[in-house]
């Protein structure tokens, strides 16, 4: 077995996953903060003005950023969703549900920040746009999975469920990556095309777009952590290895087991 897959075996393991979550989580943080600063510094303050769009140009260092990671969490989640159907692996449930809300609120900064982008560009804050639209159904896809989860009772069905709307809705994704070359849409191509490795931006403006592509992943990467941290722990309430963290006697020792009665 090669060292991949046995850490993908070892971090099947709740007390594992926590251990390597509260690790990592810190450094996740504060690199992204301290990249986020850097990058919005060069975008918003070093990077030329456009020649067409002037200043209104540089929200697009929240707004592509905020729209790559809509896309790539959702595929994350149908990813942890397929692990979780397949091989019945708990982390793999949990870490599809913690990333739901996280690429919600990316999805919507999105759009938001799109519509404001729209409307010195368009003259509108909002056109049924195949790539708008195609957005939009991400948004309430991922209200999907996070409703569906909350509707079942049983967390761990609920979160097969999930997975699985994960897995159909995948199939939106290639819709929002395609749309402007199938449909004559107002939302112009894609400036980066990472199969050839090229782009048409300008390096002063390409670089800060990067940086914070890197910062937002890392943000992603500790707000999953955390969540996922928190349905570990109220999943697994009544393990040993959770009491010991909270200071708590073992359940099968006598200061652990409840008195019983006269």
């Amino acid at each position: 077995m090669n060292r991949f897959m046995l850490w993908f075996h070892r971090m099947g393991s709740p007390p594992t996953f926590f251990a390597f979550a509260e690790r990592w989580r810190p450094w996740c943080l504060w690199t992204a903060l301290a990249i986020t600063a850097a990058a919005l510094y060069w975008g918003l303050f070093r990077a030329p003005d456009d020649y067409l769009q002037g200043d209104s140009f540089r929200i697009i260092y929240i707004h592509v950023p905020s729209a790559w990671m809509g896309q790539f969490i959702f595929a994350v989640m149908a990813v942890c969703g397929f692990v979780a159907i397949v091989w019945r692996i708990k982390i793999a449930e949990i870490m599809g549900i913690a990333s739901a809300p996280v690429g919600a609120a990316f999805t919507a900064i999105a759009l938001g920040t799109g519509s404001l982008w729209g409307r010195p560009t368009w003259g509108t804050y909002w056109v049924w746009d195949a790539r708008l639209t195609s957005t939009l159904v991400l948004l309430f896809l991922y209200f999907g999975v996070i409703g569906l989860y909350r509707a079942i009772e049983d967390r761990r069905k609920a979160a097969l469920a999930s997975g699985l709307l994960a897995i159909i809705g995948l199939v939106n994704i290639p819709v929002i990556q395609y749309s402007v070359y199938w449909w004559n849409t107002l939302h112009q191509p894609s400036s980066i095309n990472v199969a050839k490795m090229s782009s048409t931006i300008d390096p002063s403006m390409l670089w800060p777009l990067l940086l914070m592509a890197v910062a937002t992943k890392l943000y992603y990467a500790w707000s999953a952590l955390s969540r996922a941290q928190l349905m570990v722990l109220e999943m697994e309430s009544g393990k040993n290895w959770v009491r010991e963290l909270a200071g708590l006697p073992p359940v099968d020792s006598p200061a652990g087991q409840a008195p019983r009665g006269p």
